[in-house]
């Protein structure tokens, strides 16, 4: 794992190197709901660059959240989805959702 430190003893601190940050959970969110191209990534996370969705993608990929699909096609396609220790952190995710809507989102 990439980000991953070792030296720490603290289980929460070694979660949130791997998925801190402001889009590495929404992007996990938007892949709990299946496989998505890269478009369709960006369209349910409008205020994201393509520039840093491509480096938190690759990120996430590097870190054995995700995986990607390249397909031999004309146009090229890609696909990313969720590898298993990824579907693991979706009861946590999951958790959030219900969080934040019980708590900021309601009215």
């Amino acid at each position: 794992m990439s980000k991953l430190n070792y030296k720490t003893k603290c289980p929460v601190t070694a979660t949130l190197q791997l998925i801190g940050g402001r889009w590495k959970t929404i992007i996990l969110y938007t892949l709990t709901h299946g496989t998505k191209r890269f478009g369709e990534i960006a369209v349910r996370i409008p205020e994201i660059s393509r520039k840093v969705l491509t480096e938190q993608l690759k990120e996430l990929e590097s870190d054995g959240l995700i995986v990607r699909e390249q397909f031999k096609e004309i146009p090229p396609r890609v696909e990313y989805s969720l590898t298993d220790l990824g579907k693991s952190l979706s009861p946590v995710i999951g958790e959030l959702e219900k969080w934040g809507i019980e708590n900021v989102l309601a009215d």
